[in-house]
């Protein structure tokens, strides 16, 4: 689908939806201080033959594009919506990986931007770089390696156990190469170079400093630039975790303290951001200091988290409360897109205020 299909449409309806599902109009304000924001709920226009499944995770260009994953049931949906920076549909691609799109991430290799797509749930394809029009330079399936080999004691007819692969997101280092969590398969994160090759394989199962219950995202943070570090959302270990890019762990957070359920991160300037599954965004300075848990509301992530009914109840959600926010990225000018893990899908903008 292209833009030109789409434009007749999306000239009739507006490009920022600020209600919600129960037609209030107000605009909330979240945050504190330096950081309040403008909470426009329902962002960007569908083309009139789609529909959001559930939304994954966002990245964007240096056009300020808006690249967005969603995956479900639905047979012929593309994997990667495009929106320009006003909410217009741009355009879409991966159909062949529809259901299994989850993590995507951009940059520039030259004179030229590349989408890097973690597609979880797909049989074969777990990796894939692409052009940003979805034109593939590569794709990869398992690791091989000594850690995602088979091994004895399994309940394959063979006698044997395979360890799972499906990772979640991907982060870039600075020689060139990436990171990808493992974050539903086996807990490791693995090192590539910039051609593609494994480098590294670190982390695993567990609850130590240095191992991982779904390391759901990872992030290259540079605001220490002479001391880069991974972070990684250990997500099931209610922790922020950070490593050497040569895989060594250097920190972690107390459990459940700092992050309840985090996601995946980004930064701008000296600010991570780090969308938590368990209703709230938040933002972190240097040394993972806190600075302020966007839309939370421990009420409202009572009902949240009260048996997950509520990410299929769109009238029961509330302006300036999150549900399920599953990434977030910021644009150049310091605001937020924030995408939801919810049955129905939702982008959020948050404008920058102050």
């Amino acid at each position: 689908m292209n833009r030109r299909t789409f434009l007749k449409a999306a000239s009739a309806g507006p490009l920022l939806l600020g209600t919600t599902a129960r037609g209030q109009t107000a605009t909330p304000v979240v945050g504190s201080g330096e950081h309040r924001y403008e909470c426009h709920h329902n962002w960007g226009t569908l083309p009139p033959d789609y529909v959001w499944q559930t939304t994954h995770n966002v990245a964007l260009d240096a056009e300020g594009n808006v690249y967005i994953t969603h995956q479900g049931v639905g047979k012929g949906m593309d994997t990667v919506l495009v929106f320009d920076p006003r909410g217009r549909f741009v355009r879409s691609f991966g159909k062949e990986w529809h259901g299994g799109g989850h993590g995507i991430e951009i940059r520039r290799e030259g004179s030229e931007e590349f989408c890097y797509l973690a597609n979880t749930w797909t049989p074969t394809m777990k990796l894939v770089k692409t052009d940003l029009r979805g034109r593939v330079v590569w794709q990869k399936g398992r690791p091989d390696c000594p850690e995602y080999a088979p091994r004895p004691g399994g309940k394959e007819p063979n006698g044997m156990i395979t360890p799972p692969y499906n990772p979640t997101n991907i982060s870039f280092l600075p020689d060139g190469g990436f990171t990808v969590g493992d974050g539903y398969g086996s807990n490791h994160l693995l090192n590539y170079d910039r051609e593609g090759r494994l480098v590294k394989v670190f982390s695993g199962t567990g609850t130590d400093k240095g191992k991982c219950r779904t390391p759901h995202g990872n992030w290259l943070d540079t605001r220490d630039a002479a001391n880069p570090r991974i972070v990684v959302c250990d997500r099931a270990n209610a922790r922020l975790q950070t490593f050497t890019l040569g895989g060594d762990v250097v920190d972690a957070t107390e459990s459940g303290k700092s992050v309840l359920f985090p996601a995946n991160a980004d930064t701008r300037g000296n600010v991570l951001l780090v969308p938590d599954l368990h209703a709230r965004v938040s933002l972190f300075g240097p040394g993972l200091t806190p600075i302020v848990h966007l839309g939370d509301d421990e009420e409202w992530r009572k009902r949240v988290l009260d048996g997950f009914k509520i990410r299929q109840q769109p009238r029961d959600w509330l302006p300036g409360k999150f549900v399920h926010p599953h990434d977030a990225a910021f644009d150049k000018d310091g605001n937020i897109f924030v995408v939801e893990w919810v049955s129905t899908g939702r982008v959020t903008f948050l404008r920058k205020v102050s």
